[in-house]
């Protein structure tokens, strides 16, 4: 009398169609109108993925575009401890649902942009599409069936006279249907949306080095590297990334670069966790490194071009024509004019 007993259960298996198996599970398919994910079999079914990683895959499914989805922020919503966690999700990596990839934002900061892909074999799939419009479908019509009359059954009474037999339809000749071609492949069928984990990566940048190498400049550098742990414990570099580093935070010092604010470019906004701080700070010695100051003669302005004077025109008393001068008069031609007169004259 204590056990519960699920009638809504019991009345639903009653209602279902067909015969219930004799064993194994028997579904109870309830169509869903809100509050669902449509999950692949491929991934709920899947021979290698482990139960946990299958679960984690089905719930990183169900959460809305841009939630975090990083091991703390799943280990705070499941009772999954980090761990479990973590190796699930390096499992979904290792079969293509997850991608992990470290981006830098314009404003210098490096985040990590996670993206999951709920069916991966599909961004693998030849992509075909057509290369002339398909001629439209022509459905054959059948013939209709020929209509025979019962056969005659025998009857013991005076024979009447026999019925008509009932003639058979002729059958329609099927209209003619032209073959329906194919689609041809694209010249390039094959167009990943995710790069490969597998593409070559261009090189790093070379370090920077400063333009005049000094005992003081180098002692300066490396009393830097070993004296951001203070502040920053998670930039405990050992000896030979001090020395490696040295010389990129001598080209700083030598660009006038503070200390202080050497410090706060180097240790803003860092990536949780940050798993090697050696190279983080190449990363950003290297791609941070200012521009050196401009000297003084290089902010004094350019000297101006001397200013051009130029010959306003003039009309010509006598003619009438244009000519360049700074005072009105006669033209070169009516000067010569009345200089041979006035010689005549006198």
């Amino acid at each position: 009398m204590d056990t519960p007993q699920n009638t809504a259960l019991t009345r639903a298996l009653t209602e279902l169609p067909g015969p219930l198996p004799a064993r194994g599970v028997i579904h109870i398919a309830m169509r869903h109108t809100d509050r669902f994910t449509v999950v692949g079999n491929h991934l709920a079914q899947h021979p290698t993925l482990s139960t946990t990683a299958v679960g984690l895959a089905v719930r990183i499914q169900s959460l809305p575009q841009g939630t975090e989805i990083g091991i703390k922020a799943l280990a705070a919503r499941l009772p999954e401890g980090e761990k479990l966690i973590a190796a699930a999700l390096r499992e979904l990596e290792a079969h293509g649902y997850l991608q992990r990839a470290r981006t830098r934002l314009p404003n210098g900061r490096i985040v990590t942009r996670t993206v999951f892909c709920n069916q991966p074999a599909a961004l693998l799939r030849t992509r075909t599409v057509p290369t002339q419009p398909l001629p439209p479908v022509v459905r054959e019509i059948p013939a209709p069936l020929p209509v025979w009359a019962p056969a005659p059954q025998w009857d013991p009474a005076p024979p009447q006279a026999p019925a008509p037999e009932s003639v058979p339809l002729p059958a329609t000749t099927p209209p003619h249907t032209a073959p329906m071609p194919e689609p041809q492949p694209a010249a390039s069928p094959f167009v990943p949306l995710v790069p490969a984990s597998t593409a070559p990566k261009p090189p790093p940048r070379p370090l920077p080095q400063p333009h005049a190498s000094t005992p003081e400049l180098h002692r300066a550098a490396t009393a830097f590297l070993a004296d951001l742990r203070r502040q920053t414990p998670e930039f405990t570099l050992s000896e030979d990334d001090i020395h490696r580093l040295a010389p990129a935070v001598a080209a700083w010092l030598e660009r006038d670069a503070h200390p202080d604010t050497i410090r706060r470019t180097l240790t803003t906004d860092l990536p949780q966790p940050l798993r090697h701080p050696a190279k983080f700070l190449r990363h950003r010695l290297t791609a941070l490194l200012p521009p050196r100051l401009p000297e003084a003669h290089e902010l004094t302005p350019p000297p101006t071009r001397p200013r051009v004077t130029v010959t306003p025109f003039q009309t010509c008393d006598g003619c009438e024509r244009a000519f360049r001068s700074h005072a009105p008069g006669h033209c070169r031609d009516c000067r010569n004019v009345h200089a041979r007169a006035a010689q005549t004259a006198s």
